[in-house]
């Protein structure tokens, strides 16, 4: 004998309903169809407004931290280092650090993205972005978060920060995405993490010992671009050079 779960359909009455039923189990399988097709036009919007967006570096951190504080300001001058390289910042499109970093690049006159969701609380899209999506689904946005990325830099940041920064060191231990620089900046705030890593996860055979050696830990804004640029140019072969040209039969 076993359990059989009937698909029991219910109009969602927000999106975090709506996403709650998506990963409830189970639904109708006219239902199934339409968030199947729903999914895809998410993707095509995302691929069709960012193409032309050049190399970006995202930025991840909580959405909790005030203007003023010294988290924010850290994000902030991220931020205009990164721009000043020659990189669009991209974030999650909301307050706090993700506010920061798009505030500081888009005042060093670069380029200021964001892809933001609606939650319950704290996900308002920021002023400071010269162009964002808002997604229905969480993980479209995260795909859509590392896939036009040359480097990951994590500040602060609760539950949201941590799933993302594990996200893209897993990916790049199987081997599914290139070894991109992955900064940790805010060294007091991490180190218990490290030290979990290295003294318990690492001690017990779970990850290798260059597993640790894929990050960069600092404090210093222009050291993480310096970093994240030499990569760039050195292992990824990117180059300065004009964005490629719209199609308008595309409609682009």
């Amino acid at each position: 004998m076993r359990w059989i779960r009937r698909p029991q359909y219910r109009r969602p009455q927000d999106e975090a309903d709506e996403e709650q039923l998506f990963l409830g189990g189970p639904d109708e399988r006219g239902s199934e169809l339409l968030r199947l097709i729903r999914i895809g036009i998410e993707f095509i919007r995302g691929f069709r407004r960012f193409h032309f967006l050049g190399p970006c570096v995202t930025v991840f951190g909580s959405a909790r931290v005030p203007e003023g504080h010294p988290y924010y300001e850290l994000a902030r001058e991220v931020g205009r280092e990164l721009a000043r390289s020659g990189f669009t910042v991209m974030t999650g499109g909301g307050p706090g650090i993700m506010e920061a970093a798009n505030r500081g690049a888009r005042e060093a006159g670069g380029a200021s993205v964001g892809c933001n969701i609606r939650l319950p609380m704290e996900q308002e899209p920021n002023r400071y972005m010269d162009r964002f999506i808002e997604f229905h689904y969480f993980f479209v946005r995260k795909v859509m978060l590392a896939k036009y990325s040359y480097a990951f830099v994590m500040l602060p940041g609760g539950f949201g920060t941590m799933d993302e920064a594990f996200e893209v060191v897993t990916l790049e231990q199987t081997g599914k995405m290139r070894d991109f620089p992955v900064v940790f900046m805010g060294t007091e705030y991490w180190a218990g993490l490290f030290d979990f890593m290295r003294d318990t996860v690492l001690a017990h055979g779970m990850i290798e010992p260059e597993d640790l050696d894929r990050f960069l830990i600092t404090d210093s804004p222009h050291e993480a671009a310096d970093a994240i640029r030499d990569a760039a140019l050195k292992r990824f072969g990117l180059s300065y050079r004009r964005v490629p040209k719209r199609r308008r039969f595309l409609f682009e």
